[in-house]
């Protein structure tokens, strides 16, 4: 007796807001697989009746993953194809898909990706801000302290941030960004992404909080906050090079097999003063 061929687990990803923007792939393995574990059945029934898919679902979301998480991986191992997806765009990104996958793998079951838009990658390139480097945070918890938390250990990241949040957490989280980044920091606030009222609002933070206090916020929002800057950077390593004398800043150096010479040469440059006034304090100080 042959043992059963296991199925595999597809990870489709789904329009984020315009129904247009889904994959050739997607729409064939939605028609072809023997079911589909959605986020939420009747939102993705909107889809499949607008592309005349007739395919079974199944509810996967974060309330019943832990029950029918084992369910989904029985059908895997039995043959089954599954389709993977969450309300919009990529399922697995800050959903309960990342749960299904872990336990694919322990089991044995194959994974693929059929990809498609995710609104984090798609605020970036439409926010004006630094593309190159970049870390996703998602939604921040509900809990105060536990969100203040998590914002205070983005206060000195130099890379672009991006969040998800809802119309009626936008101003504390926007208040919050105030307090932690500073008012001054470029970001861009993006709501209803690929939608009819699409809106890009680039402004400093503290501009953003005014104009939403006045402007109710509607839509689902993507924020993306510029990192520290390197002019900010260099100001903050500079400061803190200054809490320690000269001396110890060059026998630093020292202590690292450098030569004298090149020791003072490297203060000078940490601290943004010239090499002269470095030796001129040093030799003072010895």
């Amino acid at each position: 007796m042959t043992q059963e061929k296991v199925g595999t687990l597809y990870l489709c990803a789904t329009p984020i807001g315009n129904m247009e923007d889904i994959t050739l792939r997607t729409l064939k393995l939605l028609e072809s697989v023997d079911v589909i574990a959605a986020e939420d059945t009747r939102n993705t029934l909107k889809l499949l009746n607008r592309y005349e898919i007739k395919t079974p679902m199944t509810s996967y979301h974060e309330h019943n993953k832990i029950g029918k998480g084992p369910f989904l991986i029985e059908r895997l191992l039995a043959g089954e194809s599954i389709a993977l997806v969450s309300d919009a765009g990529m399922p697995g990104i800050s959903d309960p898909g990342e749960d299904l996958v872990k336990l694919c793998y322990e089991a044995g079951v194959p994974v693929t990706v059929a990809p498609g838009a995710s609104a984090a990658v798609v605020a970036l390139v439409l926010s004006g801000l630094d593309t190159r480097r970049f870390v996703f945070e998602g939604f921040l918890p509900s809990d105060k302290k536990e969100r203040r938390s998590i914002l205070q250990t983005l206060e000195r990241e130099h890379r672009t941030m991006i969040l998800y949040e809802a119309p009626h957490r936008l101003l504390d989280t926007l208040e919050e960004l105030e307090k932690t980044l500073g008012g001054g920091r470029e970001s861009a606030v993006i709501r209803e992404l690929t939608k009819k009222f699409e809106e890009v609002h680039r402004d400093t933070i503290v501009n953003q909080r005014i104009y939403f206090k006045e402007n109710q916020p509607k839509g689902e929002f993507v924020l993306v906050i510029a990192g520290l800057s390197l002019e900010e950077q260099r100001k903050e390593a500079q400061a803190s090079w200054e809490e320690i004398s000269i001396s110890d800043h060059v026998q630093r150096y020292l202590d690292q097999g450098i030569s004298e010479k090149d020791a003072m040469k490297q203060v000078a440059k940490d601290r943004g003063v010239s090499k002269r006034d470095i030796y001129k304090e040093y030799k003072t100080s010895e």
